[in-house]
């Protein structure tokens, strides 16, 4: 099958435990790993493009990688954070 992934598996634990009937539905039908999969292919894109859509918000350019690059690393860490909580509560968590 196709790779579930990290957001995948997450996103597992919490229908198992949260979202019983869809489990067992999805379970039961065999389309749990294609569900799972494509939910992660839709966590990675939506993550690049909140990535992107952040850094240019906030000015993390690579004019500003070439100028200061502790300043670019710290910024991008901090964007990647926040695309990621966006992506939990969007996707994963629901």
């Amino acid at each position: 099958g196709r790779p579930i992934g990290i957001c995948g598996q997450r996103h597992l634990r919490y229908i198992r435990k949260h979202k019983v009937g869809l489990y067992a539905e999805l379970l039961t039908t065999g389309k749990l790993n294609d569900y799972l999969a494509d939910l992660n292919e839709q966590a990675e894109a939506m993550f690049s493009q909140l990535v992107k859509l952040l850094a240019e918000m906030e000015g993390v350019t690579e004019v500003l990688k070439a100028e200061n690059q502790m300043l670019w690393v710290q910024k991008m860490d901090n964007l990647r954070n926040t695309a990621m909580e966006i992506v939990l509560n969007e996707l994963i968590y629901r």
